[in-house]
């Protein structure tokens, strides 16, 4: 069972979704193993976000050609792999930051109470 120790290397407001999924859904341990991937991917995904926020899009390589930072890919590859994790679980939840995406329809069977 994935345990709070497990989460610990997420960020405070990931970790509160983590906790509120799992109030909300009835997940076996190999969804429980999804969803961590999916806030590992969440995180990382803010994190890239904050360094192009900071840094730019682009920088100057040796020969003073413009270059894509390696931060978009990994927004990019990060923000797809929080999306398939969510798609696969088949969750209707908001993602852990304000916004609220369109609902992509999926298996709600694990929701409680339904």
């Amino acid at each position: 069972m994935t345990t709070d120790a497990s989460i610990k290397h997420l960020k405070a407001p990931t970790a509160r979704w983590y906790q509120s999924v799992l109030a909300e859904f009835a997940l076996e341990e190999h969804h429980r193993r999804i969803l961590l991937c999916a806030c590992e991917s969440w995180d990382r995904c803010e994190a890239a976000r904050l360094a192009l926020k900071k840094h730019g899009m682009v920088y100057a390589d040796r020969w003073d050609a413009p270059r894509c930072r390696p931060e978009v890919a990994i927004e990019r590859d990060a923000r797809l792999a929080f999306i398939r994790c969510v798609r696969e679980l088949g969750l209707d939840v908001s993602e852990p930051g304000e916004s609220r995406p369109p609902t992509i329809p999926g298996n709600n069977s694990r929701r409680f109470g339904r």
